[in-house]
């Protein structure tokens, strides 16, 4: 499995950017796609999660209503589209997958960076 995240980038507070995730090597049917980050020196932060099959979304309390998760199954690819975005969600933001509620696969990090 293969994921290649890409669209981070420098961004002023309440811009927007969007992300994404491309992932190949098998069938994604049954499995999670998620997004999250982290800040060093702190613990990796779950951002969005998403069901492959049914497209059910969960989100983290601290992005809720300014971030959206979503894919596309005829490219293998989840987005995470981030609008409002404010200097705490600078980090590095990962893309992984797995299936019975794990996520075994990651891809590489892209920096998002908010400028206040």
């Amino acid at each position: 499995v293969q994921l290649q995240a890409s669209g981070g980038g420098l961004v002023q507070t309440g811009g927007s950017l969007r992300l994404s995730c491309a992932a190949s090597g098998r069938t994604f049917t049954n499995w999670n796609m998620g997004w999250f980050r982290q800040v060093p020196g702190k613990e990796r932060e779950e951002v969005a999660t998403i069901t492959w099959n049914w497209g059910t979304t969960n989100y983290a309390g601290s992005v809720k209503g300014r971030f959206t998760i979503s894919r596309d199954k005829a490219t293998n690819t989840v987005y995470l589209e981030m609008n409002n975005l404010k200097p705490d969600d600078t980090a590095v933001y990962y893309c992984a997958t797995g299936g019975s509620g794990r996520f075994a696969y990651w891809g590489q990090g892209t920096q998002v960076t908010v400028s206040s």
